[in-house]
Order: structure tokens, then C-alpha cells, then sequence
């Protein structure tokens, strides 16, 4: 299996969804042969039903088009790279108000066609088991098939594959600085966390609001492999409002213990504390520690905007829980893609830890881009991360994260600007129109 997989000239890209055919794009746009690996319609995964490629399996929006969202933004930037993805959303799209959506059939068989009507690409309908030798971009996404991801996990050794329970993530900008205030976890350590101090009444308030709040359904596949294999996730991080459940004093001596804090505000120790931790080496966004959760988003902004400190947060990723296979990125690779310790190993898409259709494509350009330019010795290059895909880049490759969690695009990941700007409609355009202009520089010069 292995052997017939090595070529001298050739790049392998294993798995032909938005990323896979984006890397591939790229590089047959560079002049390079690529041999591209889909395992359907052989073989299906439990997510998948239609044989086309780049198959949009939950919604078929890629989300806001104005270039003053952050999903607009990395579209535009995807554009101006040459996206395969924007060219055929533009010519499959569906009325969805501001929000780019798109006939995923017609959006899928455009794509299709293209890859196919490629000369310098070789689809080879194939499940691939094993990590092959030679130049190679894995882009298998979150269900990537068991014996591949044995394959991968023994290449990788730091690896991910579980059933994620994740945290949500907040903006430091949008917190109330007058009720939180920085300190230790537990009092080791340096000041690192930022605590939501909470007194009785606000606790009992909270607790009620959690325990009643709306959980989201789960996707029939994870459905089955919770059925199969029990409620497993990372690290025994359990839902956290599966841990109230189980008692009103639970979560105080958990998650929210207050153990050798000081409110300042009161000079005691707070009934109970809800910590948040530097998502980022920047310190712009932060998680809430413990707060894995499967609720709706609509009852997590509801319910965890009762935390004093996050009354009026701004929630750039909410939490969720589902079957989810990515590698250890900040551990493993660079912010190309590429594996710190293997030049000729690279990974586009969600297997990598971006989250979203569009993320993920994002994702595969830069990966099929920057492989291409290495295969003709040309000089590497660095996306500014004022950019959106040069900011996810930064994310995914930072080794700084110890608790690295699947992010997609948004604000609070890009850089402050260098004025303040109160205003957020303008902020975030000011924010677009900083990035857009850095990525029209660096295209002039290659």
C-alpha cells in the first residue's frame, strides 16, 4: 500500500473535501502533479452521502459576506489567493440575505468537475491506511477513517481523537475590568487567570439558569459512536453542566473553586470563582476554564453572561461537543502546515484544528501554496497575521497554547489596532481594510 503511493515528482493529498481540493488546486496552479485520494464513493464515512467532492455535510452557508465579518474577510483573502471554493460558491450561490449559501450539490459538482477536468491532477477513488512516504498533505478532516488515524497518531505521537467537549472563548476586550481581576489558579504561580468572582446569590442564580439551560443535539454519527463507546472525552473533561447536575455544590468544588483567591473588591474569599485563561500568546481572547459544554448557543450566551465580568462578552467560539479527530498543531507544525520534524509531511483543513467550511479551505490554500513554492525553491513566506488565514495560521502553529482547542475565524484572534476604535461596526472594518491591504502587498511581491 505504502510503495504505491511514493513518487518522485508527485505531491499525495489524501481527502478531496474543501481542503483537500484547495492544496491540490494550488498545486496543479503551480505546474506540480498531484495524485489526490478520496475514498468515496468505495468507501463512506458516517457523515458523508454524496459522492461529489468538497460535500458540505451540516449547514450550506459559509457565513457572512461582508468583508467587515470575519467570515467575509478570510473570503476575501481566499479570493485574492485564487480559491477554488469562492469561484464555485460564486456560481452555486443561493439568496441567504448577507450570508454567502450555496446550492451544495451544483457547489460540490462544480468543484468536482474542476478537480477532475485537471490535467495535472490524478483523483484515485482509494482509501489511503497508512501515511505515505514522499511529499504528502493530509486533509482527512474530523472523521478521518480509523486505520489512518492509527497510521498518523503512531507518525504524530502527540495526537487528538476523541469525543470533544470544548470551551467557549471570550474577548478580554469585552470584559467588565471592574469586576474581574487577575490572580493565580488556586495561588501558584503568576497572575495569569483572570477570576469572575461570584457570591452566593449569583452562584445559586447561575446554577439554576445551567442546570435548566438547553442542551443541542448531537449528529446521528456521534450519536452512534457515543452509543458504541460510552460518554468519552478528552481527559475526563465533562460537560459542565452534566457536573451541576450532579450536585449544587459540585461545580464550587471543581471548576469553580475558589481556593486562595481574594476578591479585591471585598478583601474575602469569593463564594465561587470562574477562571479564564489566555487563549492566545497575545492575551486578546480567553477561555473559560472547566466550561466544556454541550449547550445551544442561543443558552450559552444566556446563561454564561451571567458570570459577573461577562454580562456583555463577546463570545468568539461557543462550546460543543462532538466526534472530532485533529492533531496537537501547536505542538507539531508550523504556520505553513508543514510538521516541525518532517518537511515533506503537511496537513491542511480540520484535522489541523480550524473549525468551519470556509476556515478549512482557507487553510488548504496557504497549505498547497506554500508546498508548491518550496517544490520550485522559492522563497517561503509568512501570511501578515493582520490577515484572518495569517492570524488562524499564527493560532494553530503557536506553541505557546497548551490547551489547544479547534478555532474559527474571528476578530478577536486578529491583532489590536493601533488606535481604539469604540465604535465596533468601524473597528471591525478598519480591522478588514488593515489586513486586505497587508495581503495585497505581500501578493504584489510573489
Amino acid at each position: 500500500m505504502k510503495s504505491s503511493l511514493v513518487t518522485a515528482m508527485k505531491v499525495n493529498v489524501i481527502g478531496a473535501g474543501l481542503a483537500g481540493c484547495e492544496a491540490a488546486w494550488q498545486l496543479a496552479k503551480a505546474g506540480i502533479e498531484t495524485d489526490l485520494y478520496e475514498m468515496k464513493p468505495k468507501k463512506y464515512s458516517p457523515a458523508h452521502k454524496y459522492q461529489g467532492f468538497a460535500e458540505l455535510v451540516c449547514s450550506n452557508s459559509l457565513k457572512a459576506d461582508r468583508i467587515d465579518s470575519a467570515a467575509g474577510m478570510l473570503k476575501q483573502e481566499m479570493r485574492m489567493l485564487g480559491s477554488l471554493t469562492m469561484e464555485c460558491a460564486e456560481l452555486s450561490k443561493v439568496s441567504a440575505g448577507g450570508a454567502l449559501a450555496v446550492d451544495r450539490k451544483k457547489f460540490s459538482d462544480l468543484v468536482t468537475e474542476k478537480i477532475r477536468s485537471c490535467e495535472l491532477i490524478n483523483v484515485v477513488e482509494q482509501e489511503v491506511e497508512e501515511v505515505p512516504d514522499g511529499y504528502t498533505i493530509i486533509a482527512t478532516g474530523p472523521l478521518t477513517s480509523e486505520s489512518l488515524a492509527e497510521s498518523i497518531k503512531a507518525v504524530c505521537g502527540e495526537y487528538l481523537y476523541f469525543h470533544d467537549a470544548a470551551a467557549p472563548i471570550v474577548t478580554y476586550e469585552s470584559l467588565d475590568k471592574e469586576k474581574v481581576f487577575f490572580a493565580s489558579r488556586y495561588g501558584k504561580g503568576e497572575a495569569d487567570y483572570i477570576n469572575c468572582p461570584m457570591n452566593k446569590e449569583e452562584y445559586e442564580c447561575f446554577y439554576d439558569a445551567l442546570v435548566n439551560a438547553e442542551s443541542a443535539p448531537l449528529h446521528e454519527f456521534d450519536k452512534e459512536h457515543f452509543k458504541k463507546d460510552g460518554f468519552k472525552v478528552y481527559e475526563g473533561c465533562m460537560p459542565i453542566e452534566v457536573l451541576a447536575k450532579r450536585g449544587a455544590d459540585t461545580m464550587r468544588f471543581g471548576p469553580l473553586k475558589p481556593v486562595g483567591l481574594v476578591d479585591p473588591r471585598t478583601d474575602r474569599r469569593p463564594y465561587a470563582v470562574v477562571q479564564l485563561r489566555a487563549e492566545n500568546s497575545g492575551g486578546t481572547m480567553y477561555n473559560l476554564v472547566g466550561f466544556q459544554t454541550n449547550l445551544k448557543f442561543g443558552e450559552q450566551k444566556r446563561v454564561f453572561s451571567l458570570i459577573p465580568g461577562l454580562e456583555n462578552a463577546d463570545f468568539v467560539r461557543y462550546g460543543v461537543m462532538h466526534r472530532n479527530t485533529f492533531i496537537n498543531s501547536p505542538k507539531l507544525l508550523d504556520e505553513r502546515f508543514c510538521m516541525r520534524n518532517n518537511d515533506k509531511l503537511w496537513f491542511a483543513g480540520q484535522i489541523t484544528g480550524v473549525e468551519g467550511y470556509i476556515e478549512s479551505a482557507a487553510s488548504g490554500i496557504f497549505a498547497g501554496l506554500s508546498l508548491a513554492r518550496k517544490l520550485q525553491g522559492k522563497q517561503e513566506i509568512a501570511l501578515p497575521v493582520t490577515t484572518m488565514l495569517g492570524s488562524l495560521c499564527a493560532y494553530v502553529s503557536d506553541e505557546t497554547v497548551e490547551k489547544f482547542q479547534p478555532m474559527g475565524c474571528n476578530m478577536g484572534i486578529l491583532p489590536e489596532l493601533s488606535e481604539r476604535i469604540r465604535d465596533k461596526k468601524l473597528k471591525y472594518m478598519t480591522l478588514a481594510q488593515r489586513g486586505l491591504s497587508d495581503l495585497e502587498e505581500l501578493i504584489k511581491t510573489l
